[in-house]
């Protein structure tokens, strides 16, 4: 059937057993989604076989395999979503090349998977590291599933900026990582800030360490940031500001410290956006920071000990010039400081009485 079929959605039933591993080589398949259902198994690997899918849905089931690597020969592919299932292992190894490169939505949420997050796949993923070359180019998934010949709704749910949020136009613009709820360790690569269109970023509830890139500064397009629930260390870097659409920002329960950023975004967050780091201080939340410190001035300690030694000669010199200027006044107005040459000439007497004793 999926020589002639070019859609099959069978979500939100109660279909259960594996999926058919009989994707022939004429596969014709644009589409294929069975999220909530009670599905068992492994994805086939004859879904390598559908050279056009480019949604695959299968959430919300209780799939047990590792990551599907073979699909990224699958040039077409834009949504894949694996969330609530039982995927385990790494994504991608070092020895694997990826493709994925007209990729847009990925939802991995909500599974086993483990290791360190994947270079050499965000480094693929093209349509997000472009897309802004496009913005002019506004399309739909429904259009170009449907080809403009008939509507074919297609709901898709997310989450979004910290609600569970449901589609049907969703834009080609949107561009989607979630890689929460797994077991992730390491450090947040910097690559990630090369995708440049990226909207939404969710890497929270994993086991991530170091500190947070400055390279995430660069995503100007991104709208949500969740990195809550990691083990993330060190300030928050002054780049975030950068981020001029940024709407939800989740940085709770890591281990961060010294003073929140301030202004821009930044002055829209409340509490929830930094509680579980007992290091942060600042507004807003009800801890201050000594001396009203900024991340800046935290950044440039050494120069500002060089600059508060400069500043002491400074006020030295200058405490030295003015009683300087203040005894020649008095010497100028008076003719002689006649009280200071009594104090000097006692002074002396004494040191020549003390010498001859």
């Amino acid at each position: 059937m999926t020589s002639s079929l070019s859609y099959i959605d069978l979500e939100k039933n109660n279909f259960h057993g594996k999926i058919p591993a009989n994707f022939g080589k004429g596969c014709k398949l644009y589409s294929f989604r069975i999220r909530n259902n009670q599905v068992e198994g492994s994805l086939p690997r004859t879904l390598g076989n559908c050279k056009d899918l480019k949604l695959l849905d299968v959430g919300n089931n209780y799939l047990n395999d590792t990551f599907p690597n073979r699909l990224g020969t699958l040039d077409q592919l834009q949504v894949l979503i694996l969330r609530w299932n039982r995927f385990y292992g790494q994504v991608g190894r070092n020895d694997t090349t990826f493709s994925f490169a007209r990729l847009r939505v990925i939802d991995v949420s909500h599974n086993n998977f483990s290791g360190y997050l994947p270079v050499n796949f965000f480094e693929n993923l093209h349509d997000i590291r472009d897309g802004n070359e496009k913005k002019d180019k506004l399309e739909y998934m429904v259009d170009i599933f449907a080809g403009g010949a008939w509507n074919y709704a297609i709901y898709l749910s997310f989450t979004t900026k910290g609600l569970e949020t449901e589609f049907e136009e969703l834009s080609t613009i949107w561009t989607v990582i979630d890689f929460s709820d797994n077991q992730f360790f390491g450090e947040i690569p910097k690559t990630l800030g090369e995708l440049h269109s990226l909207i939404v970023l969710n890497i929270s509830n994993n086991c991530l360490t170091g500190l947070i890139p400055s390279s995430l500064g660069d995503l100007s397009e991104l709208e949500s940031l969740d990195l809550s629930s990691n083990q993330l260390h060190g300030r928050i870097p002054t780049e975030l500001n950068n981020l001029g659409f940024l709407e939800v920002l989740n940085l709770s329960h890591n281990h961060l410290k010294g003073p929140i950023s301030q202004g821009k975004q930044f002055d829209t967050f409340n509490n929830d956006s930094y509680i579980g780091n007992l290091g942060l201080c600042g507004l807003p939340l009800s801890k201050g920071c000594n001396n009203e410190e900024t991340p800046a001035k935290l950044d440039r300690d050494d120069d500002n000990d060089e600059i508060n030694w400069k500043f002491s000669i400074l006020v030295g010199y200058a405490c030295g010039l003015v009683l300087g200027l203040s005894m020649g006044y008095i010497v100028f107005t008076t003719g002689k400081p006649w009280w200071f040459i009594r104090i000097y000439e006692r002074l002396r007497q004494k040191f020549t009485k003390s010498k001859r004793g």
